[in-house]
C-alpha cells in the first residue's frame, strides 16, 4: 500500500531548492533525472551548477511538487512563493524544518517533512534501501 511519501516520487515535474548543506539532495536530484522527471534546481549555494535556476521567478508555474533542503534560509519562505506558482506539494528534508514550517497550516498544500527523501527514492541495495527497511521493520516508515 503506498503512503503520502511514497505517492509525491510519483508525479512529474519537481522543483529541488538546496544550498549544499545537505548531500542528500544531489542524490535526489540525480535519481529523479534518472527516472525521467522533469527536474528544476535553484540552488542557494555561492557555487551552483550552470543552468540551475537563478531565482524563483524563473521556475515555471504548475510544477507540481517541490523538494526543499535548506539550511541557510528559511524553507517556509519558498513555500509561500512556490504556492503562489501553483505548487500544492511539498517535501521538507529531514532536519531542516523551521518553526515557521511547523506553524504552517494551510488546506491548500500537503507539507511532508521529517523524512529524507532517499528513504523512498534510493536502491534497494544500497545505504538508502538499507535505511528504509529498518524504518519499515520499526513502523517508521
Amino acid at each position: 500500500m503506498n503512503n503520502d511519501r511514497e505517492i509525491f516520487w510519483e508525479k512529474q515535474s519537481f522543483v529541488v531548492i538546496t544550498d549544499n548543506t545537505k548531500p542528500a539532495m544531489k542524490y535526489t536530484i540525480d535519481e529523479l533525472n534518472n527516472r525521467g522527471k522533469e527536474v528544476y534546481v535553484f540552488d542557494l549555494s555561492a557555487n551552483p551548477d550552470k543552468g540551475d535556476i537563478k531565482s524563483i521567478d524563473d521556475i515555471p508555474d504548475n510544477v507540481e511538487n517541490a523538494v526543499l533542503g535548506i539550511t541557510t534560509s528559511d524553507p517556509a519562505d519558498f513555500v509561500q512563493a512556490l504556492k503562489k506558482k501553483g505548487c500544492s506539494n511539498f517535501w521538507i528534508h529531514w532536519r531542516t524544518e523551521t518553526p515557521e514550517i511547523e506553524e504552517m497550516r494551510d488546506p491548500g498544500i500537503q507539507i511532508i517533512k521529517g523524512k529524507c527523501p532517499m528513504m523512498y527514492l534510493g536502491k534497494d541495495f544500497s545505504i538508502h534501501g538499507l535505511h528504509r527497511s529498518i524504518a519499515k521493520f520499526t513502523g517508521k516508515y
